[in-house]
């Protein structure tokens, strides 16, 4: 009862007091609202103050983690146009690295670059026939097939992400570029994505959209920075995504562009003549001592003049045809060439062409820079050491024109008049041709001498040793020896033997000249013109001189009214003449020059109804000269000099 008591008072002092419970209930909760809404205020607060560290340390998304500069080169140009490309994407803080696309395995490679976030570049040349280089021919081989064989997935490269540019030369026409876009379509077919349209570089200056291949590559390097930029900060890729056939089709100025580069050199014959096509190549004559002439000549000093100036011998000219070496001008109308000989001492830096593209400098003003630039280089011998006096006083005086410097003089269109120019000052002419312009040797006015390079006696030969230009370039050569058989001058075929690429091809040498009919023969054993990344021809390609003997004598065996009539040792070079220049015994390879201007002269008076052969105005040749000799072939009167420990001068005609 009394615990019942108590409960029951409580309970009855709680109601007769229950407004004061309620107050004190609603003030507690008065209480807790404003503690949780000041604590969470200050909790805000404090949030609010750490953000701006929380802003200074962003989540970091890398969507370009480098660039990879894939490059396929022969003479050196593409791997010294990823050097620059990879400078140029260092000042981006952008990671790269350089490969020779011949040391890169893609079996084992390049299926991780499709997760890599690298951007890969690839700088690949065009060489013979469309093939690639030597370095790129296994990576291109294998891109290949795997494009086109089914046991490959077709997005077996999706992810990787590339850019192309392709080094060619517009004036092969049917192989402009085929690497660089084959390497862009096969990686289009694995289902790769392009960041750029394929871009093209010519080194035909005549084509190339911004005059040589090396402000094409600046322009095409100018864009690509510029792209990878906006892929560094996660933009989108630029083409529109309708890709066709290995090609990006954006709308505007980039298809336009796309399609020029598919055509490629098809509207050559619809472009305009460019003024100048030298001045790109103005570095070209550095390492040759040339002295450029206008948009397209040259002339340069022959060791052999330097060489006879001291006294220390003439060159195989003044061997076999009694030139003065030290009075002869080597020069040249056209510097353009339509071939890429391997054993070219010039190293192809000079232009190449089928046809004269160019703006046209008058013939007279080539000769009155050609004399003067010659006497110019002369005078700088004065009152060297060893120089003789008299000699050099001659000197000043060119008596002779080689027409041999470099490129093609034929394709000039003026030739015939620079020919007579340079004979009404009473130089003589000896041009030397490649022979793949028929016409222009059909049409030529007579010179002094005329050349064929025969430097092979078979069609896969000559294409493999000349690398010509021209589709149809081996009836181009034989029509070529045939127009020189109807010349009424002395005509020459200039052999030039290469070891183990042209040495056993005798009786088809002896059938070519059958065809021509030259006057003289010429063999020559290939100089070696140091290494060079566009030739891989070694001093195991250069035969001795016993070698070069026992050819020519095996081929006089095969011809004919011909015999070996003289020998220059130091060229190691020979000379087979036609019997009809050994009189009474005695050969006549030598030329009257005195007389050869006469008959030139009587013809050009008399309308070119009188005419002369090259027996009009032959010489005996010399005992010194003749093959078998003691001198061999070197001129007694003067003193031979032997080299010591010095680079040789390897130019010369």
């Amino acid at each position: 009862m009394d615990t019942w008591s108590f409960f029951s008072t409580c309970l009855v002092s709680l109601w007769l007091h229950r407004l004061y419970v309620y107050s004190a209930v609603a003030f507690g909760i008065s209480i807790w609202i404003i503690i949780q809404f000041s604590t969470s205020k200050h909790q805000k607060k404090v949030v609010d103050h750490l953000s701006p560290l929380s802003e200074k340390i962003p989540k970091i998304c890398v969507y370009v983690a480098g660039v990879k500069i894939f490059y396929g080169s022969q003479t050196g140009t593409a791997k010294r146009f990823a050097r620059a490309l990879a400078e140029a994407v260092i000042s981006l803080n952008v990671p790269v690295e350089v490969i020779s696309i011949g040391d890169y395995d893609p079996d084992d490679c390049l299926l991780e670059e499709t997760t890599s976030r690298n951007i890969c570049v690839f700088l690949v040349a065009t060489y013979t026939d469309g093939q690639p280089t030597e370095s790129a021919a296994w990576f291109c081989r294998w891109l290949e097939e795997a494009a086109n064989d089914f046991r490959f997935e077709k997005t077996y490269l999706k992810g990787l992400r590339y850019a192309v540019f392709g080094l060619g030369n517009s004036v092969y026409v049917d192989h402009y570029n085929t690497v660089g876009r084959n390497i862009d379509r096969w990686l289009w077919m694995l289902s790769a994505s392009r960041i750029m349209t394929c871009a093209e570089g010519d080194c035909n200056v005549a084509q190339s959209k911004h005059g040589t291949i090396e402000a094409d590559f600046e322009a095409w390097k100018a864009k690509f920075l510029s792209r990878l930029q906006a892929l560094c900060r996660g933009e989108k890729k630029p083409c529109s995504g309708k890709c066709k056939k290995g090609r990006c089709k954006s709308p505007g100025k980039q298809s336009k562009e796309s399609s020029d580069h598919e055509h490629g050199a098809s509207e050559y014959e619809n472009t305009e003549v460019k003024p100048k096509f030298m001045r790109p190549y103005f570095s070209f004559s550095a390492p040759w001592s040339y002295k450029l002439i206008g948009s397209h000549s040259g002339v340069k000093l022959c060791r052999w003049t330097k060489s006879m100036l001291r006294g220390r011998g003439g060159c195989y000219k003044h061997t076999f045809y009694g030139i003065e070496s030290h009075r002869c001008m080597e020069a040249t109308p056209s510097l353009a060439c339509a071939n890429k000989c391997v054993f070219c001492w010039r190293h192809h830096t000079n232009p190449v062409g089928t046809e004269w593209r160019w703006k046209m400098d008058q013939p007279e003003m080539i000769l009155q820079q050609a004399i003067e630039n010659h006497q110019n280089m002369i005078k700088q011998f004065k009152g060297v050491a060893g120089v003789q006096a008299a000699r050099f006083e001659e000197a000043m005086t060119a008596k002779h024109c080689a027409l041999s410097l470099v490129g093609e003089p034929i394709m000039y269109p003026e030739i015939n008049r620079f020919v007579r120019l340079l004979h009404q000052h009473s130089i003589s002419t000896f041009l030397v041709t490649n022979a793949q312009f028929p016409d222009e040797i059909r049409n030529l006015e007579p010179v002094t001498q005329l050349y064929v390079s025969v430097d092979a006696s078979t069609k896969e030969s000559l294409k493999r040793i000349d690398r010509p230009l021209f589709k149809d370039f081996w009836q181009r050569f034989l029509d070529s020896l045939k127009a020189l058989s109807e010349k009424q001058q002395r005509t020459v075929y200039r052999l030039t033997l290469v070891k183990a690429w042209n040495v056993d091809e005798l009786k088809a040498y002896a059938d070519l000249i059958s065809l021509g009919k030259p006057d003289f023969i010429e063999v020559k054993g290939v100089t070696y013109c140091g290494k060079s990344s566009a030739s891989n021809l070694t001093m195991a390609n250069v035969p001795w001189h016993e070698e070069v003997v026992h050819f020519v004598q095996e081929l006089a065996n095969l011809i004919p009214h011909y015999e070996i009539a003289c020998e220059h040792e130091h060229s190691n070079c020979l000379l087979i003449a036609h019997k009809k220049f050994k009189i009474n015994g005695e050969w006549c390879t030598w030329i009257n020059y005195d007389r050869f201007q006469e008959l030139v002269r009587a013809q050009e008076q008399s309308g070119g109804s009188q005419t002369f052969t090259g027996a009009d105005y032959a010489a005996r040749t010399p005992h010194w000269a003749l093959f078998g000799s003691r001198e061999r072939g070197f001129d007694p009167l003067d003193v031979k000099y032997q080299r010591k420990n010095k680079a040789r001068d390897i130019s010369g005609c």
